[in-house]
């Protein structure tokens, strides 16, 4: 089955995790969609919020759409902007802040199941 979703006209719901501030989240293509293997998510995040800092036994790739911030990748916080892509290993501690006055605006991709054979959170 195939899918056109634009960015821009995707609803966003908030993320409701402990340790996030001003976060909000859309699947763009996911497992309701009919997609097999891989999830891909826009977040958003408002000046002076952040994701979560947490670690998962699944990788995933980021694409900077928009903004600028800061990820916690390798134990230390790196500064990130529009353009810029991010592999975030398994099982490596990470999170996302947006510095930049307009926020921060990424999307993310990630397995459909994680290694347990559990459905990967967030891949509706």
């Amino acid at each position: 089955m195939a899918l056109i979703r634009n960015i821009d006209e995707t609803p966003m719901t908030p993320v409701e995790m402990p340790g996030v501030r001003g976060a909000t989240m859309a699947v763009m293509v996911g497992r309701g969609d009919g997609a097999p293997n891989f999830a891909l998510r826009q977040f958003r995040v408002e000046h002076g919020g952040h994701t979560p800092r947490h670690a998962h036994d699944y990788e995933h790739e980021v694409f900077v759409v928009s903004g600028g911030g800061t990820v916690l990748l390798g134990g230390e916080e790196r500064p990130i902007r529009a353009g810029d892509v991010i592999l975030v290993p398994a099982a490596e501690e990470h999170q996302f802040r947006a510095t930049a006055p307009e926020g921060l605006r990424f999307l993310c991709l990630v397995p459909m199941h994680r290694d347990c054979g559990e459905p990967t959170p967030g891949s509706g």
